[in-house]
């Protein structure tokens, strides 16, 4: 209770705030940085356009799995030893890309590293919400919900800059070094206090009132699947001086519409705008299948899109928590989250084959009508009825 107390005293803008947000900003932006990297190494490695994208297809289906029980573990362990053993454990992984010459290795290793992925994600959330002290929390997680987003924007850029620059493996070596200090900063993060764990299993099925969310995201996951693989080839094919235009312009729009809607409000009901954030993602990802050219393509549709599925997100973890009974929103969202990241890695493995034999534009048009689907389920997600009330609209904190 100390620590809530200096909070009230202090107001939210603390060391241990600070830590959380540099760290949640960085394990985003470590996992940009690989997602369009991987895939080019492998391909030096003889791997073919389609086979690329399985690294994020193996990643996401482990961080996917790994959701429905990372979130428990951290109740249990307290997310402050999570994080501190999983930066460790991430550290050894990057060296081990590092070394690594052959491909078959990287698809073993990537769903260990989502796992990993995973629980820095639960338990950095978990962390900062046992930080924020009740009267700044909405306020706090604003600004913590921006630093996933500037991950995403900043990853890709660095990561496709530094390969060319201090290759491949040098690159993970930095990187794992940026893993270290993260592991020594976890150290100015507050302890949590001992207590006791009512004796639950590590899973429970999520209740009925979420299924709508899970389809939802389970949409918008199968069409996302390509974007961080596939984007930068494709750009690198059409020979784009900047090859992470879409990534960036994608987060620096989800950054965009969350700051606008944090101003202007979202009014009484967040959820209802859904059907038109998922119109907007849609349209999003229509430009980058359909209109002509390279990087004004790729800067356009980035940025509607990022504007558009960066709000989806905040718009259903909203919804799942006010639709959900309190007893059962850890399995809800555990759910969410699996949902997404499973979707994801199917997403990569299915639109990546078509990719490699339509090529990139039938991808990203088959993607566009997957989101476009999603339309017709935010609509009837709108119209179920919220069980328990928020006192302010929710703030995703992940990318």
């Amino acid at each position: 209770m100390q620590d809530a107390d200096e909070s009230r005293q202090t107001g939210f803008l603390t060391v241990p705030f600070f830590v959380v947000c540099t760290f949640y900003f960085l394990v985003f932006a470590a996992g940009y940085q690989l997602f369009p990297v991987v895939p080019l190494r492998l391909r030096e490695f003889g791997a073919s356009l389609a086979e690329s994208g399985r690294f994020q297809t193996a990643f996401m289906l482990g961080s996917g799995f790994g959701a429905l029980v990372t979130g428990p573990l951290g109740d249990r362990l307290g997310p402050r030893r999570v994080l501190r053993v999983a930066t460790l454990a991430v550290v050894g992984i990057l060296l081990i890309y590092a070394l690594l010459r052959v491909r078959w290795v990287f698809y073993l290793l990537a769903p260990l590293h989502g796992l990993l992925w995973s629980a820095l994600r639960t338990a950095s959330v978990a962390k900062v919400g046992g930080i924020l002290p009740l009267a700044h929390r909405a306020q706090g997680l604003s600004i913590f919900g921006l630093t996933g987003p500037g991950g995403v924007a900043v990853g890709p850029l660095v990561g496709l800059w530094l390969m060319p620059h201090l290759g491949f493996s040098w690159m993970l070596v930095l990187l794992a070094g940026v893993f270290v200090a993260l592991h020594l900063l976890i150290g100015f993060l507050p302890r949590e206090e001992s207590r006791e764990i009512e004796s639950v299993g590590l899973f429970q099925w999520p209740d009925r009132s979420v299924w709508g969310a899970v389809a939802v995201m389970g949409l918008v996951g199968l069409s996302f699947g390509p974007m961080p693989p596939y984007s930068a080839q494709e750009a690198k094919a059409l020979g784009m001086a900047w090859p992470s235009a879409f990534l960036t312009c994608f987060a620096l729009g989800m950054m965009a519409m969350r700051g606008l809607l944090a101003l202007t409000g979202m009014g009484r009901r967040p959820v209802a705008l859904l059907p038109w954030m998922a119109a907007l993602t849609a349209l999003g990802y229509g430009l980058l299948a359909l209109l002509p050219g390279g990087l004004v393509r790729h800067l356009s549709s980035g940025l509607v899109y990022g504007a558009g599925y960066g709000m989806v997100h905040t718009l259903m973890l909203t919804h799942v928590m006010e639709t959900t009974p309190p007893h059962r929103r850890g399995a809800a969202t555990g759910a969410f989250f699996f949902a997404f990241d499973a979707t994801t890695a199917l997403g990569a493995l299915g639109l990546g084959w078509v990719m490699q034999r339509a090529g990139f534009r039938w991808g990203w048009a088959i993607g566009a009508g997957l989101i476009a689907l999603c339309i017709p389920v935010a609509h009837r997600v709108v119209r179920r009825p919220a069980v328990t009330s928020l006192s302010a609209p929710s703030v995703i904190v992940d990318g």
